[in-house]
């Protein structure tokens, strides 16, 4: 059974932010994919998916971002998946904007929600795939930053972007993680 975390927080208020990129790509992964539509369980909404074949499952965390290890936990555990058999879909202000990069393992790179599901999770080996929003600019608060929306002019490359994280996602579902890291981890565009 294999789990993708697509972060961000709930609300109207929050829709379209930098923070949001996670549940902007769940929600495109469940379009193509889900079985049904999402239920709520495990302060969550969860779908069950078949990519290529293969079930698993899509878990938006509705706890807050700062929460969100308490949703993550508590379907690991029910459904008894293994660790590397998850993966966090989560915006990252420390990357260029569009540029995607998944990762097998490593630090919270200042998110939040990432923060808590390591913590709660008891490992940092858990693979994530990070949606950089666009580099913090020097002396901008970063909770001000991830919390605004995107430029207009910005807002073309990012959908591409979240398509292709979609893309990716899939990919580490169905070919696995370092199939899908030597075809999206690339830099901003589909073109490099």
């Amino acid at each position: 059974m294999k789990l993708i975390v697509g972060l961000g927080n709930p609300g109207r208020e929050y829709k379209g932010t930098r923070h949001n990129v996670g549940f902007e790509v769940a929600a495109r992964l469940a379009k193509k994919f889900a079985n049904a539509p999402p239920r709520a369980k495990f302060q969550g909404e969860i779908a069950e998916l078949t990519i290529a074949g293969q079930k698993g499952l899509l878990l938006t965390p509705l706890t807050y971002m700062n929460a969100s290890g308490a949703s993550v936990l508590a379907v690991r555990d029910f459904y008894k998946i293994d660790n590397p058999n998850i993966l966090v879909v989560c915006d990252d202000f420390a990357l260029p904007l569009a540029k995607l990069r998944l990762r097998p393992k490593g630090s919270s790179g200042g998110n939040n929600g990432l923060k808590d599901i390591l913590r709660r999770l008891g490992t940092d080996e858990i693979s994530r795939l990070r949606i950089g929003v666009g580099i913090l600019p020097t002396g901008r608060d970063a909770a001000g930053y991830v919390l605004s929306r995107f430029a207009k002019d910005e807002q073309p490359e990012i959908d591409e972007t979240l398509e292709r994280a979609a893309e990716a996602a899939a990919a580490w579902f169905e070919l696995g993680l370092e199939a899908a890291m030597n075809r999206y981890n690339v830099g901003g565009t589909a073109a490099e």
